[in-house]
This record gives structure tokens, sequence and C-alpha cells, in this order.
């Protein structure tokens, strides 16, 4: 820092940004900031980025970014009479958006997703300290709003310090052979706890990024939010949870417990536009053995959500969470994990299509007619992108770096399978979603598909399947994943693999959504049912149609199945004579 004219100063600044995926590289600033403060009392902060390409005060650190430029930007604060003030930010910024895959470049480019990312968060933290400060701001548990911000503060770094695993700070890429679709990384020197744990050798973190389509983030993250068990292993929880105990035991500590699938939300508190609530998540245990009865096998989680608002121009949506202990003290250790979701393309703007990094010329837009502002959003609706990150981080044992690796790196592959079930599932009727690269885009979206199983049972059968109140197509979708009968759905080919089921259809086959596309359907007949299959085959072909006697099938837990009668029937889709799959119906199924 030197002295400056009229009591103002200059500063010579390094700054490094986080990467917000893991597909592009983070940047970094080498900057002259000029402050000073102004006969009316205005404090003045002017910053650029100096010309040439100086390394920072670490050159290997520096390798690990990409250079970006800042021109011109800085804030001005106006003092009001009477009290208060007005606070004025300029963000002029070169991300460099040549340096990262094309599909990212909406992120580096656009002046929105600038303006939302840098600009406005700038302004409602701002606003927050204000509330805060005046006790405008209540929170729960006797929590003071300042450290609840610190909370949500840590979750966030911790997090951005999984996904981009600087070797600074002591993360190492652990070495696989071929191409990978989870990365793992591996920081020995990091201690997740607070106790001297000699069995603790520091962090690994399995994280992956993939690309979503027609699949609105904020619906994403408040379903992953809400439904914890349709992606989640609590038994993983446990383990994390075990893990951090301010204990010398560490992961021997954890006992059999089992897990209910339910979990309770107790707010902790949220900013003042509500973009980012805190909370303690409650997921429920039970002891296996009747020893531990009386002894509570509970996991509490720390979480943060954000972006929920579906009509936030640019903004992310992030689910980070991290275990903690239930008193939780204020200096508790934090090992974040979880989700972003992050928008590619914006609204467009109808009447300013041209790309700039002033904020104002994309901010302050004049109202457009009514029809192609409807055209413009229609068409915006067919047509989303959006980039989803994933992050999970577990406590690593000195001895077991390769076992550990291989749990972590199954696991985050069985979360991504699960949301893109659930993307499938949430992506806007009408639509024909494609999520990442593994699912076909001719796959129906849940809605459309218990429609057509429905709709042909009615055709085929002469009865109605479902008795629902309403006609719509989330009430008849309610209704189906409720249903006490076991109805799966099963491809049409040369080995045929099941492709949906409801709820009982899971709870029979002992299995999960994540799961459910790797079981063929001759394996749960035993030779009586596949043989009984094989002699009506060929009337269900013809007649659409076709019943099966009551026998024995087998869960993927090799446990016996009896039921009364499986009904079998064709799928249309609609309006269509295309045969999309094959949908049973077990009646009144039970374990042997």
């Amino acid at each position: 820092m030197f002295p400056a004219g009229n009591g103002g100063t200059i500063e010579l600044l390094y700054t490094q940004t986080y990467a917000p995926t893991t597909l592009a590289p983070a940047r970094d600033f080498w900057t002259l900031r000029y402050t000073t403060t102004l006969t009316n009392g205005s404090l003045v902060v002017c910053e650029r980025s100096l010309s040439g390409s100086g390394a920072g005060p670490s050159v290997a650190a520096a390798s690990q970014f990409v250079r970006a430029d800042m021109l011109p930007s800085g804030y001005l604060i106006r003092p009001c009479e009477g009290g208060g003030s007005i606070i004025h930010i300029v963000d002029h910024l070169n991300l460099q958006a040549w340096s990262v895959p094309e599909v990212l470049r909406p992120l580096y480019e656009s002046s929105k997703v600038v303006a939302q990312k840098i600009t406005i968060s700038a302004l409602r933290y701002i606003r927050q300290i204000a509330q805060e400060t005046s006790g405008e701001v209540v929170c729960s548990l006797g929590r003071q709003p300042a450290v609840l911000r610190t909370f949500s503060q840590r979750l966030i770094r911790g997090f951005n310090d999984a996904i981009n695993g600087f070797n600074d700070d002591g993360w190492s890429i652990l070495s696989s052979e071929g191409a990978e679709d989870v990365t793992i990384a591996i920081n020995s020197s990091k201690n997740p706890t607070t106790s001297s744990n000699s069995l603790l050798g520091g962090v690994l973190c399995a994280k992956a990024s993939m690309l979503l389509q027609n699949v609105p983030p904020a619906v994403l993250v408040r379903f992953l939010r809400e439904h914890r068990s349709e992606w989640a292993d609590f038994n993983i929880d446990a383990y994390a949870a075990a893990s951090l105990k301010a204990s010398t035991y560490g992961c021997t500590g954890i006992r059999a417990t089992r897990f209910t699938g339910s979990q309770i939300i107790m707010p902790l508190g949220h900013t003042i536009e509500h973009e980012e609530m805190l909370e303690v998540i409650r997921l429920e245990g039970q002891p296996i053995s009747h020893e531990d009865a009386f002894a509570s096998r509970d996991i509490h989680l720390l979480q943060m959500c954000s972006g929920v608002d579906e009509n936030a121009v640019g903004a992310c949506s992030e689910l980070i969470f991290a275990p903690i202990d239930e008193m939780f003290p204020d200096d508790s250790p934090l090992l974040p994990s979880g989700f972003r979701i992050i928008p590619l393309h914006s609204k467009p703007d109808v009447l300013n299509t041209h790309k700039t990094l002033d904020l104002t010329s994309s901010l302050e837009v004049a109202p457009t007619s009514g029809s192609a502002a409807e055209n413009a959003e229609s068409s915006s609706s067919r047509n989303t992108r959006s980039v989803l990150t994933i992050a999970f981080q577990f406590p690593l044992e000195s001895n077991l770096h390769e076992n550990v690796a291989a749990m972590a790196r199954q696991y985050v592959r069985s979360v991504i399978s699960s949301v893109q079930r659930v993307a499938i599932a949430i992506s806007p009727s009408g639509l024909c979603p494609s999520v990442g690269p593994r699912l076909s885009a001719a796959s129906p979206e849940a809605l459309t598909l218990a429609n057509w199983i429905c709709q042909s049972y009615s055709c085929h059968v002469g009865s109605e399947l479902l008795q629902v109140e309403s006609a719509s197509s989330d009430s008849v979708l309610k209704t189906l994943w409720h249903h006490q009968d076991a109805i799966l759905c099963c491809s049409l080919k040369a080995v045929p693999v099941f492709i949906f089921a409801n709820q009982a259809g899971l709870d029979m086959l002992e299995t999960t959504l994540v799961a459910l596309q790797d079981i063929t359907l001759d394996k749960i007949f035993d030779d009586l049912g596949r043989k009984a299959l094989f002699s009506e085959f060929a009337k269900i072909m013809q007649q659409g149609f076709g019943y099966l006697p009551g026998g024995i099938c087998m869960s993927t837990m090799g446990r016996h199945i009896s039921y009364e009668q499986a009904v079998v029937w064709k799928v249309f889709e609609a309006e269509e004579n295309t045969m999309h799959c094959l949908a049973f119906s077990f009646v009144n199924w039970s374990f042997v």
C-alpha cells in the first residue's frame, strides 16, 4: 500500500477467484486499486488490471489459473441526508471466455451472469449486513445472525475448495487409468476434525460435472432438498458423521443402524429476500442391536440451500451440506458436499440481443411487446441448458486410501444416476429431455409415461387402472406411484430391462430407482413364472394384454415373493401406434 495525494492510497493486489465447475480453470487478477475520500464525504474505490503478465506472489500457485482482465471498475459510496448511504457498483471484466469449453461460455461472457454472480451478490450482502446490524434479522435456536452467516460462508468456501482443488492448498489428483467421469482428489494435509485423530489421513473428494437440458435448476434443487432419500445413501452420511466426531476411534465407531428414510428440516435463518436458507437436517436412525435400543442414531447435517426462485435471472442453485454434532458449537468443523446447478442460457432480451459487459444495457431493458416476449419465452423454455457440478468429501483413514476412493467414486456415480432419473421426472411436460450422455432423448418424462400406462390399460383391458379425482397429469402420477399393486415397465429390447416402477414395485424388488435399470425381466421370475410368461406372450402381443396365474418371483435380495395374479399389457405412446414398453401389475404380492 502506498500513499497518494488527497489522503488516498494505492494498492497492488493479486486476487484468486474460484471456478464454479470442474470443467474450466479458475481465474486470477493482477490489479491496481486507488481509494480516496471526496470533499462531500463520498468514498471512491477505482480498480483495474495492470498491463503485462506478472504471475503474482507465487508462480506455482498461479499456474492453475487463467489470468483475467479487470477493466476500469469500482464503487462509489455517497452519504445521504438524514443518515444512510447510496452505493454505486461497476464491474467491467474480461474473463477470457475463449479458454473454456464453448458450452460454458455464457458463464464467462454474459453480462447478466456477471451481474448476478458478482454485482447483485455484493449488493445483497451489504443489505444483509445492514439489516443484521439494525437488529431486523431474527434467527432460530438463539444463534446470532453473524454466526449463521459465517456458517453459510464456510459451507460455500469449503465446497468451492473441493471443486477447485488448488495445489497450493494441499490437493492432488489421484492417478487413474483411462478417462474417468468422476475425479478423485486427496488432501492429506487437511484435518477434518478439531481433534488429533491419528487414524484420519486427510480428506478425499469425488467430483464431477454434467450437462442438463430442459431441467429448471430451481425445481431440481428443491427436489433434492425435499426428497433426500431419492438420491442419498444415509449410511454414507453416517460414515462421514462418525468419522468427524472428536474421538480417538473415528470411523471404527460406526454401529449398525437402520434408517427410516425420513428427514426433519429445522430452519435456522434466511437472507432478506429468501434467496438463501440455512437449516439443520435430522436423518432418523434406529439401532439394530437391542443393546443400543436407547441410544440415538440420528444424523445431523448443516445445510445451505439457495437459488430456489425460478424467476431469478442468471442465478445458480445450490444445495450444500456437512455433517455436524447435534449441538454444533460455533467452531464446528465442516466438511461440505453438495450440488451446484448453473443455468447456461438466460431468458433472451428481445430488443437487446447484442453481447456486452456493460451491466446497465442488459439489466435495464425497455418493455417488449406481448407476442414477442411470449415467443422468446417459449423458445427459451424449450432449449434451456445448465451445468450440474457434484462434489462429495469424505474423511480419509491413512491406511484405506484405495478403499475410500473406490467407495466415493461408486457413490458419486450412483448419485449422478439418481439425479438423472429425477431430471426426467421434473422436466417440463411435453418436452423430450436429454440429461447428460447416459439418457436417451426418446425417454418420456414421468408424467407422460404415467398417462401412457393408464390410457393403454383402459384401452386394452376395458377398465380403469386407477381411481383418480382429477385427470391432471400430476394426480395420475401421484396415484400410480402410491398404488398398492406393484406396477413395473420393461423395455422391448432383446434382453428386456425395467425402466419404471412405482413405490410398491421398488419395495417388491427391494431396489431403488438408481438400480432398477440394471434388472432384467427374466431375473425376477422362477422357472414356472418364465414358462407362464412365454406361453402367454404371443397372446399378449396379439390382443394387447394378458393374465399370468399366481406364482413366485424373486427380489434383488434373493427373497421369494408370492403374487395372486399378474396383469401384462402393451403401453403405447399417446395418439400413435408406436409401442413404448410392456407393463406388469402384480396383484396382492407379499414376501414368503
